[in-house]
C-alpha cells in the first residue's frame, strides 16, 4: 500500500472495533430484535452477527450496509466515510480508512464522487494476506479488477483465481466471497451499484429486500467448489 497514514473521523470512527459493535448491539436491542432476527434479515449466521457486536470480526462495507438495513439505519450512522465531491482524486491526498484498528485489516480508498443521480460506487480495496470475506449477495452489479497481488473469487460456490490485470463483472445477486489466498497484500479496484457509502441509501423493508435471499442462496451453493485458473463460466 502506498499510503503510510490511515485517516479517520474521530467523531464517527473509533480505533477499536468494539465501539462499533456496541452501537450496533444497542440499536438492535432498542428495536427489540434478537441476534437471530438480524442474522435472518441480513442473510448471515447468528455467530457472524455476534462476532461483529463483540468486536471479534470486522465486517466488510457491504456486510455493514446489510446489517444496517435490518436495523433501519443508514451505514453513515455507525461509520462515517470520506465524502468526495470533486470528480478528480489524487493518489497522495486520498484518505485510507478502515472499519478496524488503523494499520490492521482491510482498508479502503474512495474513488467515486457524490453528485445527483450517481449510481457507481468505487473504491480501492487493500486486503491483507489470508483475509476472507463472508458470503454475500445483494442487489445490483459489481466489478473486481486486480491492481496488484492475487485474489480468489468464489461465485455461487465456483472459485476462480484472479491475478494482477484480471477482472470479473457479475450480478451482485450471485453469492460471492473473496479470499486473499496469498502471503502478500492484494489491491483491488472495486465498483458496485450498492450504496456502500450510505448517501441516500433507501431504508425500505428488510423483509422484501434482496438481502433476505442471501441465506437461501448460500445454503444452495455447492459445498465442494472446483478451483479453476483464469476466467471461468
Amino acid at each position: 500500500m502506498s499510503k503510510s497514514q490511515i485517516t479517520e473521523n474521530e467523531d464517527d470512527v473509533t480505533p477499536a472495533i468494539a465501539p462499533l459493535g456496541e452501537r450496533l448491539r444497542q440499536r438492535r436491542k432498542a428495536l427489540k430484535l434478537t441476534l437471530q432476527d438480524v442474522a435472518d434479515g441480513a442473510g448471515f449466521s447468528v455467530g457472524f452477527i455476534s462476532q461483529i457486536e463483540r468486536g471479534i470480526t470486522v465486517p466488510s462495507l457491504t456486510s455493514l450496509v446489510a446489517v444496517c438495513r435490518v436495523l433501519k439505519e443508514d451505514v453513515g450512522t455507525f461509520f462515517q466515510q470520506p465524502r468526495v465531491d470533486d470528480p478528480v482524486t489524487r493518489r497522495e491526498t486520498r484518505p485510507v480508512y478502515g472499519l478496524g484498528i488503523p494499520g490492521h485489516g482491510v482498508t479502503y480508498e474512495r474513488l467515486s464522487a457524490s453528485f445527483p443521480g450517481n449510481v457507481l460506487r468505487s473504491t480501492l480495496i487493500h486486503e491483507p494476506p489470508g483475509y476472507r470475506s463472508e458470503p454475500m449477495s445483494h442487489e445490483g452489479e459489481e466489478i473486481f479488477y486486480i491492481v496488484s497481488g492475487a485474489l480468489t473469487l468464489e461465485l455461487d460456490g465456483q472459485r476462480t483465481i484472479l491475478e494482477a490485470g484480471d477482472a470479473a463483472h457479475f450480478p451482485s445477486t450471485r453469492v460471492h466471497v473473496t479470499w486473499n489466498h496469498t502471503t502478500e497484500p492484494a489491491t483491488i479496484f472495486h465498483t458496485c451499484t450498492m450504496d456502500v457509502f450510505g448517501e441516500g441509501e433507501p431504508k425500505g423493508d428488510p423483509n422484501t429486500s434482496l438481502v433476505v435471499t442471501r441465506a437461501v442462496n448460500r445454503r444452495n451453493a455447492p459445498k465442494k467448489p472446483k478451483v479453476t485458473k483464469g476466467n471461468s463460466t
